[in-house]
């Protein structure tokens, strides 16, 4: 086996392949182009695409040219893969704006000095596309009856699927089809929810060109209790610091259930496989280790090492550990004179990213999850004053594991 393939299965970046004998075939013959891509739906990449990022990342090591494509022309319509109802339409001046935001996400991950991978925006021809010609030339290779036996489009039936959306197969497919003609790209990764449209893709080419490409789905992750990775009860965790805090996204991936530690560890970092299995492998004080490792690495790689060290010390100024130093902490300024009257306290936790307003904040109380330093709140009409202030600070807490600074000045 190709040890690029080999890499990939080791470390669980393989679900489906359209022919894997074709595939180890390619690689084994040398560079193959290949591409993945992501749509600027919004401002930040989030956890659900570090998968092809790091698969990108792998095969770029072993020598393969990636093409990342930014979706321009297609987030303008939206994938229905994956998805109970249709996705909001952007305006074309967000989409664009989106799209600059994630080119530079990308670039943490592959390396595109030297002529050494690509970023395209699919915008580029999808954009001027003259719809009758393109329903003449490419909507004609495409039949209906096989598009709904996938499952992507199932799903969307069941609550409604419209024509913009089932237009996206098309240019999707049509993207493979300007890349290998372009550039030669003979590869297409993606998700597994993916798999339909990276057939439907192939199929086009075989019609149009006769030329032989491959295409190779990941797992869609999800924790050891079945649920969707990167999401919380807050949210999706995104790549951008200002809408998932480096201190929240550190502390993510450091409270992950002990079962998934070495599978993580191996989609998520770059570190040996014989090394993330090992540590997948510890018990009691040793996983909780490993569980830093993971949540170090990833963070190194997405926010820089300043960040990763200011994040990792915080945590450990607050749940014991040496090298503690609350710096990294989310925090924030408030004046001093601010206490003298002193501040409700629902006003206190909406300010920060504990909460997101105050009804999420009185929720919080009631729960009994809501602490200021080591007093837990219990009544909504809380003040906290200056005597509440410990070292030019307040720490409040949400829960067992999240935690802001207040900075008093």
């Amino acid at each position: 086996m190709n040890p690029a393939l080999k890499v990939l299965k080791e470390r669980g970046f393989f679900q489906q392949c359209t022919d894997e004998s074709i595939l180890n075939g390619m690689l084994e013959k040398g560079e193959v182009r290949f591409y993945a891509g992501f749509d600027p739906t919004g401002p930040s990449l989030h956890c659900g695409h570090l998968v092809p990022l790091f698969a990108m990342a792998h095969l770029q090591k072993f020598g393969h040219k990636p093409i990342a494509l930014v979706g321009g022309g297609t987030a303008r319509i939206g994938d229905p893969s994956g998805k109970t109802e249709m996705r909001k339409m952007l305006t074309v001046e967000q989409v664009k704006e989106n799209a600059e935001s994630l080119k530079k996400q990308i670039a943490r991950f592959i390396r595109f000095d030297e002529n050494e991978a690509l970023l395209l925006d699919n915008a580029e021809w999808l954009a001027s596309l003259n719809y009758i010609d393109f329903l003449r030339e490419i909507g004609r290779h495409f039949s209906v009856n096989k598009m709904l036996t996938f499952e992507s489009y199932k799903k969307r039936l069941e609550t409604g699927l419209s024509f913009i959306e089932f237009n996206y197969q098309l240019l999707q497919s049509y993207d493979f089809l300007i890349l290998r003609r372009r550039y030669g790209c003979t590869l297409q990764i993606g998700g597994d929810d993916q798999w339909g449209n990276i057939v439907a893709g192939m199929d086009l080419i075989r019609r149009l060109d006769s030329a032989e490409v491959c295409g190779l789905t990941f797992p869609l992750v999800t924790r050891s209790d079945g649920k969707k990775m990167g999401k919380t009860e807050k949210g999706a965790i995104f790549l951008d610091a200002a809408m998932t805090p480096v201190y929240d996204f550190f502390q993510y991936w450091r409270n992950v259930a002990d079962a998934d530690v070495g599978k993580f560890l191996k989609l998520y970092t770059f570190l040996p496989t014989a090394e993330c299995d090992a540590l997948g492998a510890r018990t009691d004080a040793g996983i909780n280790e490993a569980k830093e490792i993971l949540a170090y690495e990833l963070t190194k790689i997405i926010h820089g090492e300043e960040e990763a060290d200011k994040a990792r010390n915080a945590a450990r100024a607050v749940f014991g550990g040496s090298g503690g130093s609350r710096e990294g902490m989310p925090s924030l300024e408030i004046p001093a004179a601010e206490l003298e009257n002193g501040i409700n306290v629902l006003d206190l936790f909406a300010k920060t990213s504990l909460c997101a307003s105050k009804g999420e904040a009185r929720r919080l109380i009631a729960g009994g999850g809501a602490s200021v330093g080591e007093t837990k709140v219990t009544d909504e009409k809380m003040t906290v004053t200056a005597d509440d202030v410990t070292d030019g600070e307040i720490i409040l807490k949400a829960g067992k594991k999240r935690f802001f600074r207040i900075i008093v000045v």
